[in-house]
């Protein structure tokens, strides 16, 4: 199995200029002492309505001359540290909050840690409740809240719920049925729909070095309440590519390195398609009828959940459109905005101040202290996003902004790219795709995603043989793409499957000059950004729940839906998109031969394949944005 070869990865300045958040990171920088000196804490046992007590640790200002609302967080990562005595370093999203004065609240969800009961991977919310002591995550949330108002005291009549990650996800599931007390909610990079588009999945093709990494440290059974969990999985190397590639298929992984310990790990690959398991995991369709008011957080390169924020927002503006429903969306990887450290750079990319302090300070607090304190106005607006390119925060009444043009990005011969359609040329390019030679998604070697893929120099990928690029000209104006992007392929194969990445990049001029503290092999000339970059499973173009395979040589379109962006393309830079088959090992390698669950594929599937994508006026291959030209 030969290895890819390495490229050099460069860097985007940044032009954009806040106020230095220097001050905000001294004023609210946390030493051990103060939470122990400024709070009591209390951990107890509340029992939900059928019985089963979940652990629950309260840590209640000692100042008691004052009401304060609750600020809850439910998470299946533990709690600690345990004991009456044992204080964590911060309370709260940010400093912020424990400054200020509120009640927080941490509970280990049902049956991890040192709760009752069992537990359940994004355990369904139901519909319906076959009588008073059913449960789901919502009624726990609902009766944990009901104990805290009726018992704590000193609490103001006023809880909110915030998460990151899985904790995003319950308090994505706190808004369904919700307690009259719960007054605002901040789902943050939430799971949300485990089947389709969160984490593990991405248009039907499947998420490796994340599902595996993630439930071979998480998904063990265990015998009753603990405050420990089993260790992790020993990986034999660091580089992920040999790793996942000598493996070949996640059927493989159990006989080799999980040894049948992860129950879920089995129903992930039992479930390829978007069947009954997933939808009942679905927790979007449950939104409607939403009464806090939400601030929906995300990252917009947030390589796990940035599906969850953005549908999170858009199914209650749906489903639910009298709620009070925000986005606020930063140049951030995966739970970047709540990192202490300085987060004004994403790799080699500068965004030209600390977003993650700017966001914490000015968009975070005052949310929270407006809803649960009645102090300050509600200024939070529709959408509170930041620009990349132009790397600038935007205050917008609307997502996507209203008065942007759809237009198409379409493939054309000679490997140009332009709003216009193709004309009569060559009918396609081709290549071939070799399965047990896939193209790298990262230069870096990496035993997992590493964060910073995303917006990544792509010349490592550029100059292979099995990627197809596409460039504008050097653009005379400003152009920004902002909303959803939607891929059409037209394509054929000599396979009966195939997979097909899109990546729509800014390519920088050629004379753009390094800024300092690049390392010395990084060069801003030329540079390739990642600006987003999606998947398809070429079966699942008609249904991700009924896939059909391709036909040989068949001509056939593939639809399928990226992610959305905000970002501008300067003038004097080029608009790219490359396709290739394999985005490896961050997706699964697809056999490219038709088999009914691609990860139970033995070796024998796994076959070469040419791959065409047409670029004629009758097959249009393209990419439809939603456009803001700046003349």
């Amino acid at each position: 199995m030969t290895r890819r070869s390495l490229l050099v990865s460069p860097i985007i300045v940044a032009c954009f200029g806040l106020a230095s958040s220097l001050a905000f990171a001294q004023d609210h920088a946390q030493d051990s002492a103060y939470v122990p000196a400024n709070y009591m804490k209390q951990e107890v046992l509340i029992a939900m309505r059928d019985g089963t007590k979940l652990f629950t640790a309260v840590y209640v200002p000692k100042d008691q001359t004052r009401s304060y609302p609750i600020m809850m967080q439910r998470t299946p990562y533990s709690v600690a540290p345990y004991g009456p005595d044992a204080y964590p370093r911060l309370l709260g999203p940010s400093g912020r909050f424990e400054r200020d004065g509120y009640i927080f609240v941490y509970q280990d969800v049902r049956g991890h840690y040192k709760s009752e009961g069992t537990y359940a991977n994004v355990r369904p919310l139901k519909d319906n409740y076959s009588g008073p002591t059913d449960t789901d995550e919502a009624t726990d949330t609902y009766d944990t809240i009901d104990w805290l108002i009726k018992n704590l005291p000193h609490n103001n009549g006023k809880a909110g719920i915030w998460g990151i990650s899985y904790p995003g996800g319950y308090a994505e599931d706190a808004l369904v049925r919700s307690h009259p007390a719960l007054k605002a909610v901040s789902p943050q990079a939430p799971v949300s729909d485990w089947g389709h588009g969160d984490d593990w999945h991405d248009n039907g093709t499947f998420r490796w070095p994340h599902a595996q990494g993630f439930i071979a440290g998480f998904d063990r059974p265990r015998d009753g309440p603990t405050t420990t969990y089993g260790p992790r999985v020993q990986y034999p190397t660091p580089d992920g590519y040999e790793y996942y590639l000598g493996q070949l298929s996640p059927g493989y992984a159990n006989a080799m390195y999980l040894h049948n310990e992860h129950p879920f790990w089995d129903s992930l690959i039992a479930h390829p398609n978007y069947d009954a398991f997933w939808k009942a995991r679905n927790a979007l369709l449950h939104l409607h009828d939403v009464t806090p008011a939400v601030m929906t957080v995300g990252g917009w390169f947030d390589n796990q959940n940035l599906f969850g924020a953005l549908k999170v927002f858009k199914s209650i503006d749906a489903q639910s459109p009298s709620t009070t429903n925000s986005l606020v969306m930063g140049p951030w990887t995966h739970g970047m905005w709540a990192r202490g450290g300085a987060d004004s750079a994403l790799r080699d990319v500068e965004w030209g101040s600390n977003t993650g302090y700017f966001y914490q300070d000015s968009i975070e607090f005052p949310f929270f202290e407006h809803y649960l304190k009645d102090a300050g106005p509600a200024t939070l607006p529709k959408a509170y996003v930041f620009q990349t390119g132009s790397n600038r925060w935007q205050k917008l009444d609307a997502w996507p902004p209203k008065g942007a043009v759809e237009k198409s990005l379409y493939l054309q011969p000679g490997g140009r790219v332009a709003f216009t359609p193709p004309q009569a040329g060559k009918a396609y390019d081709e290549y071939v795709a070799d399965p047990l030679h896939p193209v790298p998604y990262t230069k870096d070697v990496a035993i997992g995603m590493t964060a910073t893929y995303a917006d990544e120099d792509q010349r490592f990928a550029e100059y292979r043989p099995d990627v197809l690029t596409f460039q504008t000209g050097v653009l005379t104006h400003d152009v920004t793409i902002a909303g959803p992007v939607d891929a059409t392929l037209w394509v054929a194969t000599s396979g009966t499957d195939a997979d097909y990445i899109v990546k729509l990049i800014d390519v920088f001029p050629d004379s753009t000059p390094d800024h300092a503290g690049l390392p010395p092999t990084v060069h801003m000339g030329h540079y390739e950004m990642l600006v987003r970059a999606d998947g398809m499973r070429a079966r699942f173009r008609n249904s991700f729940e009924h896939p059909v395979p391709m036909v040989p040589g068949q001509p056939t379109k593939v639809p399928f839906e990226l992610n959305d962006v905000n970002h501008t393309f300067q003038a004097g830079h080029r608009i790219m998109v490359q396709v290739q088959s394999s985005w490896f090992p961050i997706e699964d390698l697809n056999p490219q031969t038709y088999v009914p669950n691609v990860e139970m594929a033995k070796r024998r599937d796994f076959h070469t394949a040419t791959q065409r994508i047409y670029h004629t006026p009758s097959m249009p291959s393209q990419l439809k944005v939603l456009v803001i030209e700046n003349p």
